[in-house]
């Protein structure tokens, strides 16, 4: 994509540019918001941060993947995104001994190193140049930054420029690479004020995340559209101190936007698919987010950066990949015997200190995999070399 940056704007106080060049800066540049001391957890309260049971169930969702491998004399657990490492701590913490023993834990993050980290997990800026394991990005890819585009009064898609005070405008026509993203996965109607994400740096991060690992299974979690729900003016948004607010690029807020994680599902795969294909060939069960779920918990990663593009490079082959699945949050965790079923009230009776911790348990369980709120994140699960893990065993045959 052009350069939609003015060549009146400075380097230090550049013009109305792009969303995604704005974002970019605001987020990840000198003094942006993923690099102040008090860390994403500062501001917002994940799953990771919701319940110790959300590590658990990733810690369980390794354990699948080390059966399915062959238990490795090494398995790899990559966080991408990983903030201040509360995920890659949990996960660790929660293993079995045996499988602790064999996984090597890496954090990929922009930030430095937080102290008291465990010393076995590794810290990183980059992901690992081959993963054999979980590679898991939860929120990640809302984070990448992404352009805006809106259609003006003659029905033309054009992107939209902002200035560091969160004024807008509109720019060029959408063009390119661009224009045929939006076309294939979020087509507008010729209506003036309707907007889009173009989710093409997520597709392309996605992919080459992907390409990373050599067998195992890769994972995004993440607030999420289908093109069947596609949000008429975008999701565009900021926030602060735990509260939306409007998206302003100067480094003081988040700013993120709902991923398109069909359109991801496809990525690591269009190389060898036609590029028209049904989009029932990855498998979903991932309705949009409500509004209530967009403000009831609010995760910014402190995202790491994307991996270089591996996955598209020119005379690379490409890999035959199972199709990805797309589910919600709630029916991953379900999956993974993560259920917030309330503990039988006879247990008060016999057991009143264990009734009292199962009853908290489930009630975090209950948030974790609620309606309208966490339950309603997409996971997208995407198999490399091993059967999907969640998928439910087959019948045994009679």
């Amino acid at each position: 994509m052009a350069d939609e940056t003015t060549a009146a704007g400075s380097r230090e106080h550049p013009g109305p540019r792009g969303w995604r060049a704005a974002a970019e800066t605001a987020l990840y540049g000198p003094g942006g918001f993923y690099r102040r001391p008090e860390g994403p957890a500062g501001h917002f309260r994940t799953s990771v941060h919701a319940s110790t049971l959300f590590a658990r169930a990733v810690a369980g969702l390794l354990c699948r993947v080390d059966a399915a491998l062959g238990r490795p004399a090494a398995l790899d657990f990559v966080d991408m995104g990983a903030g201040r490492g509360e995920l890659a701590g949990g996960v660790l913490a929660a293993l079995p001994a045996d499988v602790a023993a064999r996984t090597r834990v890496y954090a990929v993050e922009i930030a430095g190193r937080p102290a008291g980290l465990d010393e076995r997990i590794t810290w990183l800026s980059e992901l690992p140049d081959a993963v054999t394991g979980l590679l898991f990005a939860n929120e990640w890819l809302d984070n990448v930054p992404v352009d805006v585009v809106e259609v003006d009064t003659a029905g033309v898609p054009r992107l939209v420029l902002v200035a560091e005070d969160g004024s807008e405008r509109l720019g060029e026509p959408v063009a390119g690479a661009a224009a045929d993203w939006l076309a294939r996965w979020w087509p507008l109607p010729a209506e003036e004020g309707l907007r889009a994400e173009i989710g093409l740096p997520r597709d392309r991060a996605w992919a080459a995340a992907v390409d990373r690992v050599v067998r195992g299974l890769a994972v995004a979690v993440d607030y999420a559209h289908t093109a069947d729900a596609r949000p008429p003016f975008g999701t565009l948004t900021g926030f602060r101190e735990g509260r939306e607010t409007a998206p302003v690029p100067d480094g003081t807020c988040d700013i993120t936007a709902h991923v398109a994680l069909d359109a991801c599902a496809w990525a690591p795969r269009t190389a060898h698919t036609p590029p028209h294909a049904p989009l029932d060939q990855a498998h979903t069960d991932s309705p949009a987010p409500s509004e209530a779920a967009r403000t009831a918990s609010r995760t910014p990663l402190g995202a790491a950066q994307a991996p270089r593009d591996t996955a598209h490079e020119p005379g690379k082959a490409a890999r035959a990949l199972p199709p990805a699945r797309l589910l919600t949050q709630r029916a991953a965790l379900r999956a993974l015997g993560l259920t917030g079923v309330r503990p039988p009230l006879a247990l008060a009776s016999t057991d009143p200190s264990a009734y009292v911790r199962a009853l908290a348990s489930a009630g975090e369980a209950a948030e974790l995999t609620a309606p309208g709120g966490l339950g309603d994140f997409g996971w997208l699960l995407q198999p490399v070399g091993i059967p999907d893990p969640l998928e439910p065993d087959p019948e045994p045959e009679r």
